[in-house]
């Protein structure tokens, strides 16, 4: 038995060994024009971040690619090493190539840039149902017909999409792959509510949402959305009803401000001007001093992508910073389906470190372990840049936030006073009776369930207020 297994790993080796000379013959070639070749006996042995440089390079030099079998080593490496890697690549260079995912980058670049026709454009060119492409293609053309306001068309995508995705789900077996294409399926049916809010069809738009399974990963952030829709619905119980359940202990890591907002905005709405006036002041209390430090914080690290990216690390790993609003944020990234791509991305690279020693050639393993690097640096750099934007963007939102809060204070101070010229009866806020099932509404796909002061896990997200409008 010692002896068949040691035969079966020198075979092995010998095989690895053999790909490696081939790849080390073609780089001492220094032909360019052969690179793809290089790149491909670099896939056989999942040497894909090392292989990165090779290609970029090839794509650099070279004219128009008019070649299949390129366009397929460029195919695998991309589906292996994810979009971000070449997203960095001039438009110029990626043009070259026909591969689609190339052209699948090139889509996502002119969407960031508003360019949504040229990003169509780029799309309509023939990708296969089978290409791994496909689904993520399908989502980013749903979302440009849906920023460009082209509703119906969105709709129709959104659920192509969900169907070619369903199908490579049943196909995948890549534990990494799966959770992106279920996210990316998952984006797809929300997709369609989204799209039925933006025609203002709120009514569709509810039942549309309750397609999303409450086991989704993006099922969380979709609530939040499902209460601005009642809100819309002048369904305000309900609204309040979806944003208590962020007060789930399971949801602690969620980072959205504007929840607070909205809260306020419907206890404004039932006239219940104490319940209002309370939720600003808690905001006030929650954000206003840690919000300071927290934009210094940010502001001190400039663009030091590697101290960005330490920063989720370190939280994962149970270092707590002293500002609870960093904290909430970091942990908010954490989950983050872009990050979990991007970082899940960089752990399948640095195992390609173990694999180096396997290279019997000293000159071929300096070679590939520098590409190792430069293409392990600027993943740890694409991560530290995506939490840069990401902390920044809350930033925003808490300021946006304040001024809401603010807007929100003066008008209950409003609304006050003029009940108060107009000699209206004044209010017992605290001791009137809070809610009555007369002023619950529900649907024929909704239940009824009496709480017994706690959540249950099928139960977060269907709880509902049933407040009394105090509106005269």
């Amino acid at each position: 038995m010692k002896l068949y297994l040691t035969m079966i790993l020198l075979a092995f080796g010998m095989n690895a060994n053999a790909s490696f000379q081939g790849a080390w013959k073609i780089y001492q070639n220094g032909d360019k024009s052969h690179y793809p070749k290089l790149v491909a006996e670099l896939i056989k042995e999942k040497m894909y971040f090392s292989a990165i440089p090779f290609l970029k390079e090839y794509l650099a030099t070279t004219n128009k690619v008019n070649d299949a079998a390129v366009d397929k080593v460029v195919e695998e490496l991309i589906t292996e090493v994810g979009v971000k890697q070449f997203e960095v690549l001039p438009t110029s260079i990626l043009e070259k190539s026909n591969a689609p995912a190339i052209r699948y980058i090139l889509a996502r670049k002119a969407f960031r840039q508003g360019k949504y026709d040229q990003a169509l454009k780029f799309l309509h060119n023939s990708i296969a149902d089978w290409n791994p492409v496909k689904p993520f293609a399908l989502l980013l053309e749903g979302s440009i017909f849906a920023v460009s306001k082209r509703e119906e068309q969105a709709n129709q995508v959104f659920k192509e999409c969900v169907e070619i995705s369903n199908n490579h789900i049943k196909k995948e077996k890549d534990k990494d792959r799966l959770r992106q294409l279920k996210i990316s399926r998952d984006y797809c049916i929300v997709g369609i509510p989204r799209a039925q809010f933006a025609l203002q069809k709120f009514d569709d738009a509810y039942s549309s949402y309750l397609d999303l399974e409450k086991s989704s990963y993006i099922w969380p952030e979709i609530l939040f959305e499902e209460a601005w829709n009642s809100f819309y619905l002048k369904d305000y119980n309900r609204t309040l009803g979806k944003l208590v359940t962020y007060k789930a202990p399971v949801f602690s890591y969620i980072f959205n401000p504007e929840i607070e907002v909205l809260k306020a905005l419907s206890y404004m709405e039932l006239c219940l001007w104490q319940d209002s006036k309370n939720t600003v002041e808690a905001f006030y209390t929650t954000y206003e001093k840690d919000n300071i430090s927290f934009k210094k914080y940010i502001d001190s690290m400039g663009k030091d992508y590697k101290q960005y990216y330490s920063l989720v690390k370190e939280q994962s790993e149970g270092k707590i910073k002293n500002n609870a609003i960093l904290n909430t944020a970091l942990a908010s990234i954490a989950r983050d389906p872009a990050y979990l791509e991007l970082y899940s991305s960089f752990n399948a690279g640095r195992d390609e470190i173990e694999r180096m020693k396997s290279i019997e050639n000293e000159k071929l393993r300096a070679v590939l372990n520098d590409n190792l690097k430069e293409s392990l640096n600027m993943q740890r750099n694409l991560i530290g840049s995506y939490i840069r934007g990401q902390l920044q963007l809350f930033a925003a939102q808490i300021v946006r936030a304040f001024e809401d809060m603010s807007y929100i204070n003066l008008e209950v101070l409003s609304k006050r006073k003029t009940e108060l010229y107009e000699n209206l009866p004044v209010r017992s806020d605290d001791l009137r009776s809070r809610g009555n099932l007369a002023h619950l509404r529900r649907t024929d796909k909704q239940y009824f369930w009496t709480f017994n002061g706690e959540f249950w896990a099928d139960e977060l997200g269907d709880y509902v207020f049933s407040l009394k409008s105090e509106c005269r």
